[in-house]
């Protein structure tokens, strides 16, 4: 008996494996199938907090991410397979501070340069799940110095005065996944969605749970044509954090250590055409660091996001 026990243990285990696999894991005859008959869409996401018309400029400064998917879809499921490159940076409080002003317990200075790909399922119930994977480089590498100063010297803006002291170089891969499982309808044209994700890597290494309700002429899936409003709470659990301190593998000591637990709320709008989209959305983050006052360490920034599909 136990070893009947044993075997259809470990025959069910094999088969919810096999399921994971091909329900979660990418492959190559998949992707050029989506390739060759899926919809193409490119997309640009801006994060920064002078979008917000406001003197402050620090902590998570800018991100910037461009990227191009393949979709292929039906009226009960869009499998997407897609590409992005980004840049993320990272500064002190305030970037008018010289080197010799920056308090031991601010955030450094610091980039993060990466290209990614990823695989992602959408159900029309709001079930979905993506698995992702970044390579890139965080320090000097990353060009957070050169992107700022010139951007900021286009639109007349303060220039940094703190990339001197930016972390230095680590070649860094983080994993990623995200798993939702599904809408439910509070009223005909409102609706509400947990979900799960997940980081794993050498820079960036975090879970966390978020509940996004939206409210408006709502889509089934990402691809088709909506106009709602929606509010997003994320809470995350951090294990680690390399743009606070440093790279997990040149032992680089930092003065500061990242909180365990960093909360975010946003509020936007997103609108979506057969061919075109956009959103726009502010987003309010819990102080990062653990050494900071809470009142000190929050972070206010803008999102943008542009689609266009071909």
């Amino acid at each position: 008996m136990p070893v009947l026990k044993f075997s259809t243990l470990l025959a069910a285990l094999l088969f919810s494996a096999s399921v994971f696999a091909q329900e979660t894991l990418p492959s190559w005859g998949e992707f050029a199938q989506v390739r060759q008959a899926g919809k193409i869409t490119w997309q640009v996401d801006i994060d920064n907090d002078s979008l917000l018309l406001k003197k402050d400029d620090g902590f998570y400064t800018s991100g910037n991410r461009i990227g191009q998917s393949f979709t292929k879809a039906d009226s009960m499921q869009a499998l997407t397979y897609g590409w992005r490159l980004g840049q993320e940076l990272y500064t002190a409080s305030d970037i008018k501070l010289a080197p010799s002003q920056i308090a031991k317990i601010d955030h450094p200075y610091a980039g993060w340069l990466f290209a990614g790909l990823y695989r992602e399922k959408n159900e029309a119930n709001g079930k979905s799940q993506r698995l992702g994977l970044d390579i890139g480089c965080m320090g000097p590498c990353a060009g957070g110095e050169w992107t700022q100063t010139h951007l900021h010297r286009l639109l007349k803006q303060p220039l940094p005065q703190g990339w001197s002291t930016q972390l230095r170089n680590e070649w860094g891969a983080v994993l990623s996944g995200e798993y939702s499982p599904g809408r439910m309808a509070l009223l005909s044209n409102v609706d509400i969605a947990p979900r799960l994700k997940g980081r794993f890597g050498n820079i960036f290494t975090d879970a966390s749970a978020e509940l996004m309700i939206r409210g408006g002429n709502l889509n089934a899936m990402p691809e088709q044509v909506a106009s709602y409003g929606f509010l997003r709470t994320e809470l995350k659990a951090v294990a680690y954090n390399a743009s606070i301190q440093g790279g997990y593998f040149n032992n680089q000591d930092t003065a500061v250590k990242p909180k365990s637990l960093v909360g975010e709320f946003e509020v936007g709008y997103f609108w979506r055409g057969e061919n075109y989209g956009a959103s726009a959305s502010f987003i309010r983050r819990s102080n990062e660091i653990k050494e900071l006052s809470n009142g000190k360490g929050a972070q206010n920034f803008a999102r943008l996001q542009i689609i266009y599909a071909m």
